[in-house]
């Protein structure tokens, strides 16, 4: 009767208790949503911010003016990794695994570095090559009007910080970190898993056209083999934000030949 009393439970009931465990689809899905609703509170703030210290009634034009400056984009995407890793915090205690190994938090080798970028120079030359066959623009329309009013700010440092460091944190650990993980322990599996993270985060670049829908959405299908790959979202973090560079250097050799 002993091996019945709370202090001397069978071995294999207590391995079970310790047995780290995930959310689910649902409970994965639903806290995704609490954690994109966290993620535009936090850009909302900026904005709201602004609109409230600008000179002039707040109104439609103010709002349009506010919002298209590069500082309150830059702004608004760094005030984003605060709200995501609250929410995601909040998310995860809730589990029986700690913060970095649910997340994947871990560092990786130089092998799975090399592959991640080479797979990654493979898909951005290539819809490049396909833009410029088609007559497409190379570089989004909305990343030429940011940065020409982040250089009339003087901020585009911030928005290298923005664009290239902050928003890779929060949208890989929201995307492969948060969402990969959850579902991946459902029965959608691993391929199910990469697939739709990958249109969530696609989700997320609503400020782009549907042909670059589409790139972003082969980046992170890659992003998301290679999170399965290497068990660790710091890659794909270090991935993105090498993708996001490139973009902002090409951006601005771009707009330097449109001057």
């Amino acid at each position: 009767m002993d091996s019945l009393t709370p202090s001397n439970e069978p071995a294999i009931v207590a391995q079970a208790k310790r047995q780290p465990r995930t959310l689910g689809f649902w409970l994965t899905a639903l806290w995704g949503v609490a954690i994109f609703v966290a993620l535009f509170a936090g850009q909302v703030a900026v904005v709201g911010y602004f609109l409230l210290v600008q000179d002039g009634p707040v109104d439609s034009s103010a709002l349009i003016h506010v919002v298209s400056r590069g500082l309150t984009i830059s702004l608004s995407v760094i005030m984003g990794v605060p709200a995501v890793l609250l929410a995601v915090y909040l998310a995860v205690r809730h589990t029986r695994t700690r913060f970095a190994d649910y997340l994947g938090l871990r560092r990786t080798s130089w092998k799975y570095l090399a592959l991640g970028i080479a797979g990654m120079i493979a898909i951005v030359m290539g819809w490049d090559l396909m833009s410029r066959a088609t007559g497409h623009e190379v570089s989004p329309g909305f990343m030429l009007d940011v940065l020409k009013t982040a250089q009339g700010d003087g901020t585009v440092w911030l928005l290298v910080i923005a664009f290239c460091i902050a928003a890779p944190i929060s949208e890989e650990l929201f995307a492969r970190g948060f969402l990969y993980r959850g579902w991946t322990d459902s029965a959608l599996r691993v391929p199910g898993a990469i697939i739709l993270s990958s249109l969530v985060w696609t989700a997320l670049h609503l400020q782009y056209d549907w042909y670059f829908f589409f790139e972003v959405f082969c980046l992170g299908l890659w992003f998301g083999y290679l999170r399965y790959l290497s068990h660790s979202t710091l890659l794909t973090i270090g991935l993105h934000g090498l993708n996001n560079f490139a973009a902002v250097v090409q951006t601005m050799w771009l707009a330097s030949g449109h001057s």
